[in-house]
């Protein structure tokens, strides 16, 4: 697939912008953890109701991801994208004005509506402007935001609520974002998701476009192969800073900064493992050979988790995972191996079912570890798990995902 046709600098403008917007992604959906006890004694919420709140954003954001990679697929990316990220900055902001229990979910609903579009719709993005052997690098660089909008997060969100309240320091983040649609709007070209079709026609109209991408084999490994990316990421996420401070003893404010460590790393190392891919793609490396090969060495650190569980200090066991959030170096290139093996016009949806099924384990992993912990009263079967459950990821990428040739090369499924 030949690249959309803008400049170099404009290009790697619209990434910068990706980043931000998936920076500022996951400050907004994560703010409310933090805010929680603040809620809770506001609102009088009980334990039950504070996790049914916590759950209202990803009913909406799973079920969300496949419509909006079919919409990303087919409408003009400018517009489509700036709708949800003001759609979701606005739910943001309001959710300060809710006044019980119901309000609050429904802009969490609201929220995960928004959201779902900053993996679909980044990816078609990043698939369109960039050609197949350059495409890491970008993958990797806006993906980073995510994992920086969850370290910044844990450094500012407590000093606002500390200085403003939860109610103000939700307006605040919610409607100021709005700022980011200026250079959007301003950058960004009118891009059709569909651009390519002169070249791929769709020969799958109507509600056949969302069953037939299953019967791909390249996109149900790709799926699979997800789903243990993301239940080792949504590991760390949620069971993490909870493991700092009742195994290891930190103080919450430690447990803070020690657990944004890994997710600093985890952010840094994306931007990275795409560019060495790319690098060694240009100089003639065999390209699924060297994707999947920095797939496989990123997953085999999540392995470090492991003795983490086990070592005999705090320090240890902070510096070994901090040693498993290496697996960051696979995520720019597991982006990209979806876009070679997707048609040309069918990246979006491909992406939404991907991140869809990346969300189900985000589901699962912390109900299984919170399952495993009640038995055996020890995080070490938990992490176990998740490395475990990691690795299965490789046999998935290598040995149901096959070539990953151009899109025009790949024979019809």
């Amino acid at each position: 697939m030949i690249a959309y046709s803008v400049s170099n600098t404009r290009r790697w403008s619209i990434v910068g912008l990706l980043f931000l917007a998936s920076l500022i992604n996951y400050f907004d959906r994560a703010t409310i953890s933090i805010a929680l006890p603040l809620i809770s004694n506001d609102l009088r919420l009980s334990p039950s109701t504070k996790g049914l709140l916590l759950s209202a954003f990803f009913w909406s954001y799973a079920l969300m991801q496949i419509p909006v990679g079919w919409c990303a697929d087919r409408f003009d990316l400018r517009w489509l994208y700036a709708g949800a990220f003001a759609l979701w900055s606005v739910s943001q902001g309001l959710t300060g004005l809710a006044g019980s229990l119901v309000v609050l979910i429904v802009f969490r609903i609201l929220l995960g509506i928004g959201e779902s579009i900053y993996l679909p719709g980044g990816t078609k993005i990043v698939s369109i402007l960039f050609g197949p052997a350059e495409r890491g690098l970008p993958c990797g660089l806006f993906d980073f935001g995510t994992r920086t909008g969850l370290v910044l997060e844990g450094i500012l969100i407590p000093w606002s609520l500390v200085h403003y309240g939860w109610r103000r320091t939700f307006v605040i983040v919610g409607f100021s974002a709005m700022l980011w649609l200026v250079p959007w709007l301003w950058t960004m070209p009118s891009l059709r998701g569909d651009s390519a079709r002169a070249a791929h026609r769709v020969r799958v109209p109507g509600w056949r476009r969302f069953v037939v991408p299953l019967r791909n084999r390249n996109l149900l490994g790709i799926c699979l192969g997800f789903f243990c990316f993301d239940y080792y990421w949504y590991l760390l996420v949620t069971w993490l800073p909870d493991y700092l401070v009742t195994v290891r003893q930190l103080t919450i404010l430690r447990a803070g900064l020690y657990s944004s460590l890994p997710f600093f790393v985890f952010g840094v190392s994306e931007p990275i493992g795409g560019w060495i891919a790319d690098r060694l793609i240009r100089v003639g490396w065999n390209e699924t050979r060297t994707r999947k090969g920095i797939v496989t060495l990123a997953f085999s650190t999540g392995l470090l988790v492991i003795p983490a569980a086990q070592a005999a200090s705090a320090n240890k066991a902070i510096l070994l995972i901090i040693g498993g959030s290496l697996v960051g170096l696979a995520t720019g290139n597991l982006l990209v191996i979806l876009q070679c093996c997707a048609p040309p016009d069918e990246v979006g949806i491909w992406t939404g079912f991907e991140n869809f099924f990346g969300n189900i384990a985000g589901i699962l992993a912390p109900l299984l570890t919170g399952l495993l912990i009640s038995r055996t009263r020890s995080y070490f079967p938990g992490f176990v798990l998740a490395a475990l459950v990691l690795m299965t990821g490789l046999i998935a990428y290598w040995f149901i995902v096959g070539e990953l040739k151009p899109a025009e090369e790949t024979s019809p499924s």
